[in-house]
C-alpha cells in the first residue's frame, strides 16, 4: 500500500520487543506493548526499587507486574521511533485499559518528538480502588501520528478583544444573572 505519508521509522531494542501494530488496518492507533520497567513511584511519590531479579522474572510471559491504586509507573515499550519532520508520535491511553483496569496514560497524550532518539516509555496510573496486573508484552498504550505546525512565538503588548475576555478557566459556565 502506497502513501503520501513518511512511514514510521521503528527500531527494537531487542529482537523480544514487540512491533506496534494495529488491530485493524484503518485504525489510527498501533498498539504498544509493555517490554521493561523503567521507573515505579508509589502513591506519595516515593521511587520504588523493584525486587532483585524482577527483571528477568518480568520477561516471562507468565510474569506480572502489581500496580496499586494511586501508584505509577514508567513502562518500556523496546521501541525507538520517528516520523520525520512535521510529526509527531502521540503515546495514548487504550480506552479499553482505561474502562475495564482504570489504568490510564498520565501525560496524555506523551509526545515523542522528531528529534527523540530513545525508547519510547509510557506513564501508566492507576487510577481504580483495587490493585491492577499489568503483563510483559501486554497492550498497555497507542501510538498515534501527527502533523505539527511549528509557529514562531512573536511577542506583542496586546492581543484582540473577545466576548470571553479575561474569563478565566470554566468562566463560561457561569451564568450571569440579569
Amino acid at each position: 500500500m502506497s502513501s503520501i505519508y513518511p512511514p514510521i521509522l521503528v527500531k527494537r531494542v531487542s529482537s523480544e520487543a514487540k512491533l506496534p501494530e494495529r488491530a485493524n488496518p484503518t485504525d489510527s492507533g498501533l498498539d504498544v506493548f509493555a517490554y521493561s520497567i523503567e521507573k515505579y513511584f508509589d502513591k506519595d511519590n516515593n521511587s520504588l526499587a523493584l525486587p532483585q531479579g524482577f527483571i528477568d522474572i518480568w520477561k516471562n510471559e507468565e510474569s506480572s507486574l502489581i500496580l496499586k491504586p494511586n501508584e505509577r509507573v514508567l513502562i518500556g515499550t523496546g521501541l525507538m521511533a520517528t516520523v520525520g519532520p512535521g510529526f509527531e508520535i502521540q503515546v495514548r491511553p487504550r480506552s479499553g485499559l482505561a474502562l475495564k483496569k482504570g489504568l490510564t496514560v498520565l501525560n496524555a497524550p506523551g509526545t515523542v518528538d522528531e528529534s527523540y532518539r530513545n525508547m519510547i516509555g509510557v506513564i501508566l496510573i492507576n487510577h481504580s480502588g483495587e490493585d491492577q496486573t499489568i503483563k510483559y508484552k501486554e497492550k498497555i498504550a497507542q501510538l498515534v501520528i501527527c502533523p505539527v505546525i511549528l509557529s514562531e512565538v512573536k511577542e506583542v503588548t496586546d492581543l484582540s478583544d473577545t466576548i470571553r475576555g479575561l474569563g478565566g478557566f470554566g468562566s463560561t459556565d457561569v451564568k450571569q444573572s440579569t
